[in-house]
């Protein structure tokens, strides 16, 4: 279906491309990855045919349509159905013709045409799509300019998807999307019979819709079988076999060149040393394994505050004073609280956070909280609030007017900003950077409580991961909303739903959640229907929701003890380093003696931190598994 053989592009001076080639059959779905700014989006310009290549040549099947979601979104007058419609235009030209045309032939052709295309399904057909990317039916009817940008770009991607091109090419396609479409739109692709390459940083989706990845690094396009959890794994073991085989090739280069060098002037040995020197210059070298910067996050730990941190009693909460917006709240959140929201775009996800974060106030009822707490907060809005002539520095410096500057360079360091970006004008940082220096100014005062408003949009796959890495390790309480499944499931272990105009516990999984969804959506999400074991979906979530309560106790423990262990360990290195000293053993015996029998006490208490810990994690499965 497409071909890409050896595509060279440079812009500004600056090489995107050079020599890469690579191939996507027909039917296969690909995932396009790689680091922001190396070029992903400009090789879909390319094979649109947008820009040109300097070298090398793009060639699609023959009379294939190949479709993209506009950048420009509708805007118009018509309706959004009437919009997702006009997307296929072999139908509507018929219609138009079947209306003016009087040739008896002709019409019989158009009304077979339109037969064979399912032309009379196609209002149902692209009113599901809408639906599951989150228009009711009244909202399909009402006029594209009645919606906001973001949510007329779901638009102008359900029309991509009605077109149901030969060759879809999505950029990005759940930036726009909550949870619940993301996860609409992951079975979607997944059944979709056509080719597919997606640009994504959604490791869920390219672990479910694609069946390879192709990889743009180092101005090479490189093509791997599987998901993207496969790929990862294939990569890195290709750079480590690349590694040793670098590692012993040099060591074979310079064992040749020890021959040459100690041979070359002796007559007899000249003509097996000028051979070496052949057998040397032949000699194709391997690369240096060459990894990307990888970006590392770091939350500090806040001080400890007496449960709870946030209580919520028959609270409500709105814009207008009359008309709240979600009420009848009784919530808790406590110092070790992992939550993420669920509910579709519009149900008051951010009206809570808002809530939280003291950006609103209760209407009625009532909101306690420590009065040392501390709160970040992150919107992706916040970036429109940064001043694009200011630098990283000078907006923490600004923040931090009592820190000396090698304190406020340690705050930006915590975030990926190293010297070489600390100076740059926050215009010329990426989307990536500058949500990572809204991380920074969040940080500032060690929140007890971290509220992330969809806080991956611009973060590439290893930047989520490093995130998901620093919210494990974070020791306060994080509140997440967020359209990435991965991140959901790997930081949060509890569900709230917010529905209906108010905000309750979800008595399920991430998996429920989405079967639920998909039930929905397919006119079949009945509360008694029956699983594989004759019990309900409401009771197996139940019951799930119960262990996980039981194990709450027991998933503590574990993570204290995971910490100590840590702890241990590094207080265990540190002795041992002092006694492999030899200083140590000439001064004094007392004092040698307390080292060792302190390391003693430190290796017992490890082994016997490592044996709860396992316990607790052994009791853990039993009760989850």
């Amino acid at each position: 279906m497409l071909h890409i053989n050896g595509l060279t592009y440079r812009i500004g001076g600056r090489v995107l491309l050079e020599n890469a080639s690579v191939a996507v059959a027909a039917g296969h779905k690909v995932g396009f990855v790689g680091r922001n700014g190396t070029g992903k989006t400009t090789l879909f310009k390319l094979i649109l045919g947008d820009i040109a290549a300097d070298d090398g040549s793009i060639s699609v099947r023959p009379r294939s349509r190949i479709g993209t979601v506009a950048q420009e979104a509708p805007s118009g007058p018509e309706s959004l159905l009437d919009s997702v419609l006009a997307a296929d235009t072999e139908r509507s030209a018929l219609l138009i013709e079947a209306d003016t045309a009087t040739d008896p032939g002709r019409i019989s052709d158009i009304h077979t045409r339109l037969a064979d295309i399912d032309a009379h399904t196609a209002p149902a057909r692209a009113a599901s799509i809408l639906a599951g990317l989150g228009f009711d039916e009244a909202s399909q009817a009402r006029s594209c300019s009645d919606f906001s940008g973001g949510w007329r770009m779901r638009v102008a991607l359900a029309a991509t998807l009605f077109a149901a091109p030969d060759l879809l090419l999505l950029d990005e396609p759940t930036n726009h999307l909550d949870l619940e479409a993301t996860l609409w739109l992951e079975s979607y692709l997944a059944s979709w019979p056509g080719t597919l390459v997606v640009i994504s940083h959604d490791r869920t989706l390219l672990n479910t819709v694609v069946d390879g990845i192709i990889h743009l690094q180092q101005l090479k396009l490189t093509r791997y079988a599987g998901g993207y959890d496969r790929f990862e794994k294939t990569r890195s073991e290709r750079l480590a076999n690349e590694a040793k085989m670098r590692t012993k090739q040099i060591a074979e280069q310079k064992h040749i060149q020890s021959f040459i060098d100690r041979f070359k002037a002796k007559a007899t040995k000249a003509r097996q040393a000028q051979s070496r020197v052949k057998m040397l210059a032949r000699m194709q070298p391997i690369a240096s394994v060459i990894e990307d910067r990888t970006v590392t996050f770091d939350f500090p730990s806040p001080d400890p505050l007496s449960p709870p941190l946030i209580a919520l009693d028959d609270a409500a909460v709105g814009y207008d004073e009359d008309t709240p917006i979600l009420q009848d709240l009784d919530l808790r959140i406590d110092m070790d609280d992992r939550i993420a929201l669920l509910g579709a775009n519009g149900n008051g996800k951010s009206t809570l956070i808002k809530l939280l974060s003291a950006r609103l106030h209760v209407m009625k009822g009532r909101l306690t909280k420590s009065g040392k707490l501390t709160v970040g907060y992150f919107a992706q809005h916040q970036t429109d609030e940064l001043s694009p002539t200011s630098t990283p520095l000078q907006t923490l410096s600004g923040l931090m007017p009592n820190a000396i500057e090698s304190k406020v360079r340690a705050q930006l360091g915590r975030f990926g900003f190293g010297a070489d970006k600390v100076g740059t004008a926050i215009g010329d940082l990426s989307g990536g950077e500058k949500a990572r220096l809204l991380f920074a100014v969040m940080s500032i005062h060690a929140p007890h409580i971290l509220l992330l408003d969809e806080p991956t949009n611009h973060l590439d796959v290893d930047s989520r991961e490093a995130l998901v890495f620093a919210l494990n390790e974070y020791d306060g309480a994080v509140i997440l909303v967020s359209h990435d499944p991965h991140l959901i499931e790997l930081v949060c272990d509890r569900l709230w739903l917010v529905s209906d105009g108010t905000c309750k516990p979800y008595d399920g999984d991430l998996g429920d959640y989405r079967k639920m969804l998909l039930d929905a959506r397919r006119g079949s999400g009945k509360s008694g229907a029956k699983t594989d074991s004759g019990k309900s979906r409401k009771q197996v979530r139940q019951e799930r929701a119960q262990a996980r309560a039981a194990s709450t106790d027991l998933r503590k423990a574990a993570k204290q003890a995971e910490k100590k262990v840590a702890t241990l360990e590094k207080q265990k290195e540190k002795l041992e380093a002092k006694l492999a000293d030899p200083e140590v053993y000439q001064g004094s015996t007392a004092a040698l003696q307390e080292l060792q029998v302190k390391l003693g006490e430190i290796k017992s208490d490890l082994a016997a931190t490592e044996e709860a810990w396992m316990k607790a994690e052994e009791k853990i499965e039993g009760v989850e598994g």
